[in-house]
């Protein structure tokens, strides 16, 4: 693609790194086929290609930020094309440069929800104490906001564990109020292999909420907060390890993220290379894994933080056919579904509608259980399923 971008915005790192994605498409398309925005709207300017070229537009100073933002904010960034890219496009990073140009501001109710969001999700004692309350108080609530308050509270690990190896154990800021059992689980799981577990006090959000949402200054804040967390604890660790793959993803990036700040940038790239999700870490271990409800049908979702963000795929149908599973085939898997962190509240309409057809595609074989390997995922399909939803760790003993 040939761009004119501004001397001023190539001339920083972010515009020479735009500049560098820009060129790198060849505007074959192959991407929309595997968009689901696209799939659901028809509209070019909903896959990616066409957002792409909003986004040049929007560098080159000749598109308007109000029409790039409407688009932009319908992405999932879920990445399914850049697996699908032959020219290896990397998308994602791109759209979250132009939304960090565009910045976090929207005006009306939208721009008021995602103020709320931002101060909210990543703080975990302010998301307990609410979501305690808002089991009482859904009828007060937008519809969906009220969707998104989990029906049980949970608590961070209690304390750590010691073993003949030992892991640091990222708690994210959801997933422990959300679904920390998945966290006792692994830990239970770890200590049976003689793997102990540790956590670091101090960490806090991994950032990814406030960097879709194009907040630059808030993301790096929070980056830095988690260097310094984890990056002390490196030393007496294996591994720094993820259960929520949205969460992983992004701490793997923190070496780009801080690449350009002289006070973080080497600790900030030792993290990111420390950091392992946690089918990556139990597969590269010997142990046999034992099922926790043997004989069990499973229909596995692979979250797009995975699948086509870490690039991680086939570990975890490894481990759980290893584990005894029968794992049934489910169509169009590589398909978001629709939870993609903040997008279930901010673009509620047409998250449900992919909701509805990965929920259609994976109880089609009627499961038994449904595993996924995100606290996203699991919390959104769990609302709207019929078969009970749990993160694959919980499958294992």
């Amino acid at each position: 693609m040939q761009t004119q971008l501004p001397a001023e915005f190539i001339a920083t790192d972010r515009g020479r790194r735009a500049n560098e994605i820009l060129r790198s498409c060849v505007h074959c398309g192959f991407c929309n086929a595997t968009c689901p925005t696209y799939q659901l709207s028809g509209d070019e300017l909903d896959g990616p290609r066409g957002r792409i070229y909003l986004i040049k537009e929007l560098f080159e100073g000749e598109e308007s930020p109000a029409r790039a933002t409407q688009h932009l904010d319908r992405c999932l960034t879920c990445r399914a094309c850049e697996t699908t890219c032959p020219s290896g496009v990397a998308y994602g990073e791109l759209a979250d440069i132009a939304r960090m140009q565009i910045g976090s501001r929207r005006p009306g109710f939208n721009g008021a929800l995602r103020l709320f969001l931002q101060w909210l999700v990543p703080n975990a004692g302010r998301l307990r104490l609410l979501s305690r309350v808002g089991r009482f108080a859904r009828f007060l609530l937008p519809q969906a906001l009220a969707a998104q308050v989990p029906d049980s509270v949970t608590q961070g690990l209690a304390e750590n564990t010691q073993g003949s190896k030992q892991v640091l154990l990222l708690q994210g800021c959801a997933q422990q109020v959300t679904t920390g059992g998945v966290n006792e689980s692994l830990q239970a799981l770890l200590a049976q292999l003689d793997v102990g577990v540790v956590t670091a006090p101090q960490e806090g959000c991994c950032g990814s909420l406030d960097m879709h949402l194009g907040d630059e200054d808030k993301t790096l804040r929070a980056v830095r907060n988690n260097v310094d967390a984890l990056f002390p604890h490196l030393n007496q660790v294996d591994a720094i390890v993820s259960t929520a793959s949205g969460c992983g993803i992004t701490v793997k990036d923190y070496g780009k993220l801080l690449a350009a700040d002289p006070a973080y940038a080497e600790r900030a790239a030792r993290v990111a290379e420390a950091t392992r999700d946690v089918s990556e870490y139990l597969g590269g271990l010997t142990a046999k894994l034992a099922a926790k409800f043997p004989g069990k049908r499973v229909a596995w979702h692979p979250p797009c933080s995975l699948q086509h963000g870490q690039q991680v795929e086939g570990l975890v149908e490894k481990l759980l056919i290893g584990a005894g599973y029968e794992l049934l085939p489910v169509a169009d898997a590589h398909l978001c579904c629709g939870s993609a962190g903040t997008y279930s509240v901010l673009q509620p309409d047409w998250s449900d509608q992919l909701r509805q057809n990965k929920l259609h595609a994976l109880q089609s074989h009627q499961p038994d259980l449904i595993a996924t390997a995100n606290v996203g995922c699991q919390t959104h399909l769990a609302s709207a399923a019929n078969t009970p939803v749990l993160h694959w760790i919980e499958l294992l003993s």
